[in-house]
């Protein structure tokens, strides 16, 4: 039963990552853009933790929380750098 649900969760987030991609290449804005990279990223964490419970171990989940770690401060420091032209002041 957990492997179906495995293949479900596997396809929904892939057809989610895919959808982001789309946005980010064809967003209009750069505002756009960063969103849909930030989505990407948390579509990737979800990747890993599916990839975690089907494989039951726990590397997976700390690679998880570095990506998540990673994705928000780089996801911050693309955001200043649009509102400001410099990440360091």
């Amino acid at each position: 039963m957990i492997g179906y649900a495995l293949m479900v969760g596997f396809a929904c987030v892939s057809v989610a990552l895919l959808l982001a991609l789309y946005r980010l290449l064809a967003g209009p804005t750069r505002g756009d853009r960063i969103l849909a990279l930030d989505t990407m990223v948390i579509n990737a964490i979800a990747l890993i933790v599916l990839f975690g419970i089907a494989d039951a171990t726990m590397t997976y989940f700390e690679a998880a929380l570095l990506l998540a770690m990673v994705g928000f401060v780089g996801t911050v420091a693309y955001a200043k750098f649009l509102l400001r032209g410099d990440i360091v002041e």
